[in-house]
């Protein structure tokens, strides 16, 4: 892994000179841009503090940029991240948060020696819809108090949402008004100026610039502000000042292993996605070491678990980034953000931050994959996505990943057991003039597999051929058949021949005969009795009954 590290970044670098340089600079100020807003609203919708998501994009653009499995990755706090840490943080604390992220990472470098990217790959495309769907539910939910200005309780978002109920919902309107700005200028703003400032954060400056006209005073502020960001790279609440908490550890097994799944599955998914769009393949292994790495001291430091951006990813390759220090860049220009506008960022109303992420969370949905899942009625990848969508409203992202791909596996199974028989009669003009007496045979046309889920359906077919004078198979669109199948298989060959019914086999495929072989069945029902064709099959019964129908000589 590490000489083809040192192989990556000599080919990467090869060439590279001052014009290059300009152009990582340009797009990681680009990124910057992007992310700086993000970082904040993430950090609190978190449950942690807007200083802990600034933290986390400065750190993983440096130490998971450098590492990254691809030149291209822009790492940091996410909505989906953010989705799983507040119910978290609810629960265990900050501390709690900062725990489970060091583990999720040392999981992460597990995952990596284990080579456990390579499942992504089997998640079907309506439960990773589903999933994103779902998620941007919880951020919406979770953004409920700050954009209306409302007090909640509970740990997950649907709790806060029920206890509406009980404590009443009083918005407070100067904070609404705030949220409702923030969302139009974002989802308003036009494109040609988006290539220069990003919507979300001419949303931010233009709340930020009202809040000091309508509230000067800081601690008389009519509206909750993002609060004091401290010009430091180490929190207060760092696990470097506080420790570990080891009594907490094995309750945070499984929401570690929550984190270091969706950690993988969005680095992975996102690397997969820009790569198309840069003509570069990701290092999987790789790339989940970085996020290992960077998750492990990112909580030293006092930041959230991270994982790479599919939003920043693509705003760095469509700016003209060459490198990965183009992501370092970002990083340096969040630090001079930090330092010197620490003061006014501290003033953005949280209601502001709320109506970015809810309109983040709405862009979050692939709608062209929804509306194509609905338009076209594919009802099994539906079925998929909405509960995949559900599950993890409901409960978190390890269940409803299993869930997911859970009822996609029974799905298959189901499709699967839908054998297709089809019985048919010798029509003469199907042999080429070949001569003999076809009345009274039969051909069985399969499709499908043969297994333990088919194989009545199978014999309730062929319960009406009864008499027949000869019986072929039709087994050229049988891709599999198991050891139960072919039991079945020869208690009918068994039957016919009771009977003095001739039976072949055509068209069978070389791992359907390899598996026949193997049980004894090729044996049983003789060699000369598989044939390519079915054509071949009838003339090799007419050969057959015109021998025994042969009379016998008289000497």
């Amino acid at each position: 892994m590490f000489k083809q590290y040192r192989a990556d970044l000599a080919r990467e670098f090869a060439g590279y000179n001052a014009g290059a340089l300009a152009a990582d600079l340009m797009a990681g100020l680009t990124v910057a841009a992007v992310a700086l807003p993000l970082a904040l609203a993430f950090g609190v919708s978190s449950g942690a503090d807007a200083a802990s998501g600034l933290i986390t994009a400065i750190a993983a653009g440096i130490i998971i940029g450098l590492l990254s499995g691809a030149s291209y990755q822009i790492s940091g706090p996410t909505g989906a991240m953010a989705a799983i840490l507040i119910t978290l943080s609810a629960r265990y604390g900050l501390q709690g948060v900062l725990t489970a992220g060091l583990l999720s990472g040392v999981m992460l470098l597990v995952m990596a020696l284990l080579k456990v990217g390579r499942l992504v790959s089997i998640i079907p495309m309506p439960v990773i819809t589903g999933f994103t769907s779902g998620i941007a539910i919880v951020i919406a939910l979770g953004q409920v108090d700050n954009f209306f200005g409302t007090v909640s309780k509970g740990e997950t978002a649907l709790q806060k949402l029920a206890s509406y109920g009980q404590l009443g919902f009083s918005p407070n309107w100067q904070a609404v008004m705030f949220s409702l700005l923030a969302v139009l200028i974002t989802a308003l703003f036009p494109k040609k100026l988006a290539r220069f400032v990003p919507g979300s954060l001419a949303a931010i400056v233009v709340a930020v610039v009202l809040n000091f006209v309508l509230n000067p005073d800081a601690a008389s502020s009519a509206v909750a502000e993002v609060g004091a960001i401290p010009r430091t790279l180490i929190t207060p609440q760092s696990l470097l000042f506080t420790g570990i908490d080891v009594t907490m550890l094995p309750a945070l097994i499984t929401p570690a292993l929550s984190i270091a799944a969706l950690g993988m599955i969005e680095s992975l998914l996102c690397g997969a996605s820009a790569g198309r769009m840069k003509g570069e393949r990701l290092n999987s292994g790789r790339e989940l070491v970085a996020q290992g790495v960077g998750n492990i001291i990112i909580p030293l430091l006092g930041g959230i678990p991270a994982t790479a951006a599919i939003a920043r990813t693509s705003v760095v390759i469509k700016s003209g980034g060459r490198t990965r220090l183009a992501s370092v860049f970002h990083s340096l220009a969040l630090i001079l953000s930090m330092f010197l506008l620490g003061g006014v960022m501290g003033r953005i109303p949280l209601s502001a931050l709320a109506g970015v992420l809810m309109v983040t969370a709405w862009r979050m949905n692939d709608w062209a994959t929804i509306r194509s899942l609905f338009s076209k009625r594919l009802r099994h990848s539906i079925l998929q996505f909405v509960i995949t969508m559900a599950a993890t409203v409901v409960f978190d992202l390890a269940v409803a990943i299993v869930v997911g791909i859970g009822v996609a596996m029974l799905l298959f199974v189901l499709k699967s057991c839908d054998l297709k028989i089809a019985l048919s009669d010798i029509r003469e003009q199907e042999v080429d003039g070949q001569e003999g007496d076809h009345q009274d045979m039969k051909v069985v046309y399969l499709t499908g597999p043969l297994f333990f889920g088919t194989q009545e359906q199978l014999t309730a077919a062929l319960a009406e051929v009864k008499s027949a004078r000869a019986v072929i198979f039709s087994m050229r669109a049988v891709p599999y058949v198991d050891d139960s199948a072919i039991a079945e298989l020869r208690d009918l060959l068994e039957s016919y021949r009771a009977q003095g019914t001739a039976v072949l086999f055509s068209g069978v495929q070389p791992a359907v005969r390899s598996a026949m072989s193997r049980a004894g069945f090729v044996e049983l029902a003789g060699e000369e009795n598989f044939v390519w064709d079915t054509i071949a099959a009838i003339k090799k019964l007419d050969a057959d009954l015109a021998i025994i129908d042969q009379p016998l000589a008289v000497e």
